[in-house]
């Protein structure tokens, strides 16, 4: 059965957190690194300053001092704390995201948007060989990795019953850290499905009706 229905899932989505690294107005390179401070303390991080004290001593800074350049370091994404407890890392895939947000318009002809090309790199690391690894953390990356799902799972305006769904989305799950029911869940809080009486359907153009 075909139907696109037009009221709203039944559960509201959640609301983005603040993502100061993911946000659109991001400061470009040259704005973030004006500050000698934060200069200096991405300099000891990138030396293998690994805490706030080493960073201090490293740059030559107050704890103040360092405490606020981290702060802006951490916000933009360029710096960050290591998987295994290492302490302080340089984040180079944030640092390179930026730079390629800063090339001029001419550089970046004949290829993907930074949006596109960021939103497929964080599919790919979340998701290998068809299967989900792992949720993001971020609610940002988290939707894009939900929508990527959603949308190679499930046609727009079809209707599935539960049983169908829990089957399609067992197939991401199989040995990850996210069952079937907790992506069925984040799926429709984020409106990537929709539901009424055990139905299931991904809002979009209707196959029958051709309704948006």
């Amino acid at each position: 059965m075909v139907n696109d229905r037009p009221h709203q899932s039944d559960r509201s989505a959640p609301s983005d957190r603040p993502d100061h690294a993911d946000r659109s107005g991001v400061t470009a390179l040259p704005g973030l690194f004006a500050d000698e401070g934060r200069v200096r303390a991405f300099a000891a991080v990138a030396l293998g300053a690994g805490s706030a004290r080493d960073v201090a001593r490293t740059a030559g800074l107050s704890a103040k001092e360092t405490a606020a350049a981290l702060r802006r370091l951490r916000e933009q994404g360029v710096v960050t704390s290591s998987g295994d407890g290492g302490g302080l890392v340089v984040a180079h895939e944030r640092f390179t995201e930026l730079a390629r947000a800063g090339r001029p318009a001419a550089e970046t002809a004949g290829h993907t948007g930074p949006d596109d090309d960021r939103a497929g790199l964080i599919v790919r690391t979340f998701v290998k060989d068809g299967r989900l690894v792992r949720l993001p953390a971020r609610w940002t990356r988290k939707k894009v990795v939900l929508r990527h799902i959603a949308e190679q799972t499930f046609a727009p305006g079809v209707e599935y019953p539960e049983r169908a769904v829990d089957e399609k989305l067992r197939a991401w799950c199989d040995d990850g850290d996210v069952d079937h029911v907790t992506l069925r869940r984040y799926l429709v809080d984020l409106d990537h499905l929709r539901r009424s009486d055990g139905t299931y359907w991904r809002p979009g153009q209707s196959v029958r009706a051709g309704i948006a």
